[in-house]
């Protein structure tokens, strides 16, 4: 998989850095547009938590969340 949660971080931090350029500001709603596809992206990567708590154990995982081990369970999470 090309595009990691690691890279998504680095979008919302450089719009951030965009958003407080004293010469050219980022657009507004350019910015709330990147925003949101990076909710969705985090709600994305949430179902993966799930997925890989539900599959049970030998899944590292999907390969949006990068992770050189295997995922322990969420706290009362029975696999």
């Amino acid at each position: 998989m090309k595009n990691k949660m690691t890279d998504l971080r680095d979008h919302l931090f450089a719009t951030l850095e965009a958003l407080q350029d004293p010469e050219k500001p980022m657009d507004i709603d350019r910015a709330k547009a990147i925003a949101d596809v990076g909710k969705v992206l985090v709600d994305s990567a949430k179902v993966e938590v799930m997925f890989i708590n539900a599959v049970g154990a030998g899944v590292k995982t999907t390969g949006f969340i990068e992770s050189e081990r295997e995922a322990l369970p969420a706290p009362g999470c029975k696999r």
